[in-house]
């Protein structure tokens, strides 16, 4: 069976990441399902094995609820009665369920818009809870809601597909209702599970006069989903009045107010390559670049996190894309960091390299279009500009120009398709770091 000690304030959890996206579009988009496109729906016992065997002590893992919960009160639990058995009892991992990550079942047709969505998320988080208590011990209601609302409300990446800022809080306010309505179902079929709310880090800044009030803007919307749930926003919060006009309702307002939930954990995403923007002007528009802030840049994420809030952190997704040097100097520098920060007295309770091995870019569902909502920059004769995050290719031209390789383990393409693992030697510094710090236990 699994240690007690997952997220215990006298020890601390390594983990590992499965990039689970699951997004099936109930208009009949193309669907996005890393477990199928990586190959894992056929090979999760050798990549959990993996994972056990690379020396973590749990997993995110996806519980693909647009496949599950196939109808209102229908559940299919076949596929995760066996990855829960094998997981749990055979390996003696930790799964932290990840209940939504950013696709809903696409019999909400409105998807996080739509009037069923928050009963819907609290009826399989309770079935959830209900079904592998004691088996299931931690638990993320939702995958960065900020993203989720992103992709979903302001640009229509995703269902329901809204855009703009009115669309973006007809996305948020729901999202914030199913988060307390599946912490308070899973705590109560299982009072003993720990609850982490997972968000993206927002860290932004602008040397442009003219891009204060945008940087700004976004910066509170990086806090707001969070605030939302654990019922900070009242008439006195700086975003109540932005919400108003743009679309809410007092009473969603009151109701998130009088029925918080907050979770046991908060779970810090941070990208040192990717969550890091400049907030410039291209052709009148404001525009995020992504830059490199390394481990600098986790370190600031995670004091925000800590002062804002004043809850237990994990961190809970990174890694850096790149070459194998890359890959493991950005292991060494971001796990040293948040060991330092913890025995200087931070309560930080676990690390994730995410992802265990790469992943298929978002953009292969779009038909290579890019669909971030950053730019990078471009330099080309010692002269830098900035353009959109490149097109990788058409699905037509098979997964390799889509891998991300942000992995310990490599895939590598295969003339049927197939994808082959293929251990990096960061795998060995993940180890060898996991092997060092595991007797790690200082108390905040």
């Amino acid at each position: 069976m699994t240690s007690r000690a997952l997220f215990a304030v006298d020890s601390f959890s390594w983990l590992l990441g499965i990039e689970d996206t699951c997004v099936y579009p109930a208009d009949g988009g193309a669907p996005l399902d890393e477990h199928v496109l990586t190959g894992h729906s056929a090979r999760w016992r050798a990549d959990l094995s993996a994972a056990r065997d690379m020396g973590a002590t749990a997993v995110r893992y996806g519980m693909s609820w647009p496949l599950v919960h196939t109808a209102p009160g229908t559940f299919d639990w076949a596929t995760l009665d066996e990855i829960v058995t094998f997981a749990v009892d055979e390996l003696g991992l930790d799964l932290v369920a990840d209940l939504v990550h950013y696709g809903t079942p696409t019999w909400l047709e409105h998807s996080f818009a739509d009037p069923g969505y928050p009963a819907a998320i609290e009826e399989f988080a309770g079935a959830l809870a209900t079904r592998y208590r004691g088996r299931l011990r931690a638990y993320t209601p939702l995958n960065e809601p900020v993203t989720t609302a992103s992709f979903c409300g302001l640009r229509g990446v995703w269902p329901p597909r809204l855009s703009g800022w009115h669309g973006w809080t007809t996305v948020v306010l729901p999202l914030a209702e199913g988060i307390v309505r599946a912490n308070r179902a899973i705590r109560r079929a299982d009072p003993d599970a720990v609850i982490v709310h997972v968000e993206a880090a927002t860290r932004v800044h602008t040397t442009d006069d003219e891009q204060v009030e945008h940087t700004a803007l976004l910066r509170e919307i990086g806090w707001l989903p969070t605030d939302l749930v654990l019922g900070t926003v009242d008439s006195s919060h700086s975003m109540y009045g932005w919400l108003l006009e743009h679309g809410a309702t007092v009473d969603q307002l009151e109701r998130l107010l009088r029925h918080p939930a907050p979770p046991d954990l908060i779970g810090v995403n941070y990208y040192p390559d990717l969550t890091p923007r400049r907030i410039v002007a291209v052709e009148g528009a404001p525009v995020q670049v992504a830059y490199n802030a390394g481990p600098a840049g986790l370190r600031s994420v995670l004091a925000g996190f800590s002062t804002r809030y004043s809850l237990p952190l994990a961190v809970t997704e990174t890694s850096i894309e790149g070459d194998d040097d890359t890959r493991s100097t950005w292991l060494r520098d971001s796990a040293a960091a948040v060991l330092d920060l913890r025995e200087r007295g931070a309560d930080i309770r676990g690390y994730t390299w995410w992802p265990l091995m790469d992943f298929i870019d978002w953009s292969y569902a779009a038909g290579g279009a890019n669909v971030e909502e950053f730019a990078v920059e471009l330099v080309a004769h010692d002269a830098a500009s900035v353009g959109p995050a490149p097109s990788l290719g058409a699905p037509d031209d098979g997964k390799t120009p889509f891998l991300r390789r942000m992995g310990l383990l490599r895939l590598e393409e295969q003339a049927d398709g197939t994808l082959d693992r293929v251990a990096t030697p960061t795998v060995a510094t993940y180890r060898q770091i996991v092997t060092a710090r595991t007797s790690l236990a200082v108390t905040p």
